[in-house]
């Protein structure tokens, strides 16, 4: 339990983001977008008359999803490592990790292929566009166990009690104030909560009934 509840929280909140909401999983959707789109107009190419414009786009598309796709393994990277070592969510973190790296030499090797053998015009080879079909099966694979980290062992996924605080009708305090204003409440004491008639009753002044006694009728001495 104790380990489950240290991969919700972030090893820097600055590196990795603030507790529940992680900047990995916002990453990812630039190397998936740009590679999809990339085979997409590697398809296109092989039907369009003038397919250069296909070629290029799709050349630097995969560039781009390098780019992005680095940025997101280093964040990735930081929240595979609040995970406890041994148990079933770092095994799949780790296969997760491992099909990622795969793929980015992957759509590194397409791209230098592509760069050093221009189309001049021509639709996009055959196996470039067979290598980038089985990459994009990779990738949905590799998202598929993503999808698994998050949705199924809550791996960088606020607490339940964090959660229930978004189902709070508008307008009423959350949890937390509610414990915040008993807590205080602790603190200050009865008597020292704010201003009399807010909190409690104005407390009324204790009567002397010696002084009473030894006053007179007129109220003198």
């Amino acid at each position: 339990m104790a380990g489950m509840l240290r991969s919700k929280r972030p090893v820097s909140a600055l590196l990795a983001g603030p507790y529940g909401h992680p900047y990995h999983p916002m990453l990812v959707t630039v190397p998936i977008g740009a590679w999809v789109i990339s085979l997409g107009f590697d398809v296109a190419s092989q039907l369009a008359s003038k397919p250069g414009f296909l070629v290029q786009g799709s050349q630097w598309l995969i560039a781009a999803g390098l780019l992005g796709a680095v940025a997101a393994g280093l964040a990735g990277f930081l929240d595979l490592v609040v995970i406890p070592p041994g148990t079933r969510a770092f095994r799949t973190a780790c296969t997760h990790m491992c099909v990622n790296l795969v793929l980015i030499f992957a759509y590194a090797g397409n791209f230098a292929w592509r760069y050093r053998n221009p189309s001049h015009g021509r639709p996009v080879d055959l196996r470039l566009v067979a290598l980038s079909a089985v990459s994009v099966t990779a990738l949905a694979f590799s998202g598929y166990l993503g999808g698994k980290l998050t949705y199924r062992y809550g791996v960088r996924v606020a607490s339940e009690v964090t959660q229930a605080e978004g189902f709070v009708p508008a307008g009423l305090p959350m949890a937390g104030e509610h414990q915040a204003d008993r807590s205080r409440r602790s603190r200050l004491g009865p008597g020292r909560l704010g201003r009399p008639g807010l909190l409690q009753p104005v407390p009324r002044p204790a009567r002397n009934l010696r002084l009473r006694r030894r006053l007179g009728p007129d109220g003198r001495v």
